[in-house]
This record gives C-alpha cells, structure tokens and sequence, in this order.
C-alpha cells in the first residue's frame, strides 16, 4: 500500500459533489488524505464532507466555488490551507459544457464560457497553488480532460476543443514546474456514466449504442477514473508527469 498511500496530503478537488469528482475525493480520503469538496452549491459540497467525514472523521471540508471566478477560486485555496495547512494535491475536474450540436450553431457566448471554465479557470487554479508546492519540491497537479481532446466530435466540439487544450496545458506546465518536482498530468475518460454525460447515455438504446464500440463493452464508472488519480497523486506515479492518462475502456484504441 505504500505506493498508493496519502497519508499526510491534502486535496483539493474541484467538481466534486458527484461523478468523477466524487469518487476521486472519496478514495483519495480513503487512501489517507485530506480533502476539500467543492462545487458551486453549498449544500451538495456540505453534504458529501460530512459523507466522508462520517468514516474517515475530520478528512473533509465543504468550501463552495464558482470556477468561472477567480475570487471563489483563491477562497478555496485560502479556506483549504486555512483548515489544513497546505495542499499537496490539486484536481481541476469541474468543467462546463452548455452546448451539444455543430460549431456552427454555437453562440460566442457559449464557446467563450467552456474555453474560459474549462482551460483559464484550471489555470488560475494551478497558479495559485504551484508556489507552496515548488517551496517544498513536492505537488501533484491533475486535470480530468476527455477522449473528446483526441478526436473530432460532430456534436461536443467546443467542450472537446477545450479538452485538447488541457493536454496541452499540461504538457507545457510541466515543463515549467517538474523542475520544482510538481507532476501535472491529465486523465483522458471515456464515456462515464455521470449526470454531466447523461445526455450520452440516459435511455437504454443510448448506453448500448455508446458502449457497443468499446472493446470492454460498458461505459465506465466514476471509481474507473479515481483509480488513475490516485496512481498520478501517489508515489506510484512519482516519475509521471506532462502526459494524458486515457482511461475509456479501450475506445481509441
């Protein structure tokens, strides 16, 4: 277990009332961290602390933030290192997506609204945390990007735009701060059964039609992604860093 432990680290976990953000921040407390919930209502973050709370006491703090603002943003790390005293672990999973259909049919204000939530949102977060952790020469960085980044999409193409632009983001942050022994790497999903993805997946005829290309024939679960997080937050993935992780079943391959 040493490999995998996080005894001692503290998390910062966007996006994580439910899904992929959920499951990361619950096993991440059961591996032995410190975590910190938060989406943009209180009461979905007040609720999944005291979840976690109640088997792993004093392991989780709700701290409520909008990602499209900057202030909500620094009140998060602020309140996090405030309860806990640091953070050693960032996840930048929450992301918006406002729009299903062609790039034709998008509204400038909707494409604006996913590049800005989904890419400069994730930057102003890693900015601000970066800088405690290249003082102790110790971080790890992950962002839940898609498969959507890797291919063309005539129906998500904004999200999946961002999505690329993540890897990317990754790939150059690591130049930067792996030299301060900060890991920054992406995790690539599938198709996860999640509300954020229901539209993919709700009916029966749609999960099977989503699933039949997929060499493990089922979409994934949230707990699929939080197994590549706690790999990339862990000393098992201590000599990672700059890449995209592609968890989906076997889609792409």
């Amino acid at each position: 277990m040493e490999l995998f432990d996080l005894s001692g680290k503290v998390a910062v976990i966007t996006g994580s009332t439910k899904g992929i953000g959920k499951a990361i921040a619950e096993r991440m407390a059961e591996h032995g961290a410190k975590v910190t919930i938060s989406s943009r209502k209180p009461g979905p973050c007040d609720e999944v602390a005291a979840e976690i709370n109640a088997k792993y006491p004093g392991a989780a703090i709700a701290v409520p933030a909008n990602i499209s603002s900057k202030e909500d943003l620094q009140r998060l790390v602020d309140e996090t290192r405030k309860a806990f005293g640091k953070i050693d672990i960032l996840v930048c999973n929450a992301a918006s997506n406002p729009y299903y259909g062609p790039m034709s049919g998008i509204s400038d204000e909707a494409f604006r609204k996913i590049l800005d939530n989904n890419i400069i949102s994730n930057n102003w977060l890693i900015n601000m945390v970066a800088p405690e952790m290249a003082e102790r020469k110790d971080g790890a960085i992950i962002i839940v990007s898609s498969i959507g980044g890797l291919r063309g999409t005539p129906v998500i193409g904004a999200y999946a735009i961002s999505k690329a632009a993540d890897m990317q983001l990754a790939r150059n942050l690591a130049q930067e701060l792996s030299p301060s022994n900060i890991r920054i790497n992406c995790i690539a999903p599938g198709l996860v059964k999640t509300d954020f993805a229901k539209a993919l997946w709700d009916t029966p005829e749609a999960e099977k039609r989503s699933s039949v290309g997929t060499p493990l024939r089922r979409l994934g679960n949230p707990d699929d992604i939080a197994g590549a997080a706690i790999y990339l937050a862990s000393k098992a993935g201590a000599w990672t860093t700059g890449q995209t992780i592609v968890v989906d079943g076997g889609s792409t391959c």
